[in-house]
């Protein structure tokens, strides 16, 4: 299949008068027609705010990108202007934000939520009957019964509001869906819920999605790519099998993986990852994950070439040197 998104050595900084937040540091990562990306890692690891470039709603004032590109169907996605980018989102790239309580506008029912996106972008349902039509046929499709398009959000649980928002990111059936920790604010039983459906979304509409969480568990469920991101960087991508049936990792991937609790052992104590993630303010030179790894060489303070581990499967670490550097 088509790459249908190739970003390329982006970097990212928010910048105050004072300050300096080195928040992506030239990554490279690629999603093809009808795969799922999961893009894995710590709070800070700058997931979102990749996320937040490829549809350029970075904040305005403080949020830069310095370089790189994003490629989206070939389209220069950071050369367009805002004309060109208001006609791709939510028609063609949509977002799933990370809290449904506080992506809804609580003055509006949720039907004239789903029909905002549907009327904005001049879609194949012209008139007032066939953009009602759509608004039901969406929600049904996200198990929400059409007639309570005319209820509040309030009127709505957790785990419905999630849906509220899915429905409003895929009325426009966009191509690509970014869901950024779709699940998070939801209850376990919910959140396996919200997932079949956003899996089972996907097959039916054809869509490509990068899923941005920072559970593993919820990767192993519906992705077919992992990427892991720690400071900033992409330090390990791979198929599922890269992930899940083979075994050699980066030592930050083994310490997420230690960090899962053993349902079959459950004396077993957890694993944690010692320390905290760097301040991007001061990034430490060389492997950023460094001073916490519990296998740091003096090389380490070098920063490490992309290794291949085999063809699908590469790893940013020293350890592998022995295998052949991209």
């Amino acid at each position: 299949m088509g790459q249908l998104l190739n970003i390329k050595d982006l970097e990212v900084v928010y910048q105050t008068k004072n300050i300096v937040v080195e928040a992506v540091n030239g990554i490279n990562l690629s999603l093809g027609k009808k795969e799922t990306l999961g893009l894995v890692g710590e709070t800070g690891a700058g997931k979102t705010t990749m996320a937040l470039s490829i549809l350029k709603i970075l904040p305005e004032r403080t949020g830069k990108v310095i370089g790189g590109s994003i490629d989206f169907d070939g389209l220069p996605i950071l050369d367009l202007n805002e004309t060109e980018m208001r006609a791709i989102r939510g028609a063609r790239i949509s977002m799933i934000f990370q809290d449904p309580m506080t992506s809804l506008n609580p003055t509006l029912t949720v039907g004239e939520q789903v029909e905002e996106g549907i009327i904005l972008h001049d879609t194949e349902y012209k008139t007032k009957v066939e953009v009602k039509s759509r608004v039901d046929e969406i929600l049904e499709l996200v198990g929400i019964e059409p007639s309570r398009k005319k209820c509040y959000p309030h009127e709505f649980s957790g785990g419905m509001k999630q849906r509220v928002v899915i429905a409003m990111a895929l009325a426009c059936s966009p191509e690509v869906l970014i869901a950024d920790e779709p699940t998070t604010a939801l209850d376990v039983t919910i959140q396996a819920q919200v997932l079949s459906m956003m899996d089972d979304l996907k097959e039916k509409l054809g869509m490509s999605m990068l899923l941005i969480t920072h559970d593993l568990g919820v990767v192993a469920k519906i992705c077919d790519y992992v990427a892991v991101m720690y400071a900033g960087e992409i330090i390990e991508y791979g198929t599922f099998e890269d992930f899940f049936i083979n075994h050699k990792h980066h030592p930050y991937t083994k310490g997420l993986f230690g960090s899962i609790p053993n349902i079959r052992d459950r004396s077993k104590r957890l694993n944690p990852i010692e320390g905290l993630m760097p301040d991007p303010t001061n990034l430490p030179m060389g492997c950023k994950f460094h001073p916490r790894c519990k296998q740091c060489m003096e090389i380490c303070k070098v920063k490490p070439p992309q290794i291949y581990v085999n063809g699908t499967h590469r790893v940013k670490c020293h350890l592998f040197e022995k295998q052949e550097v991209e």
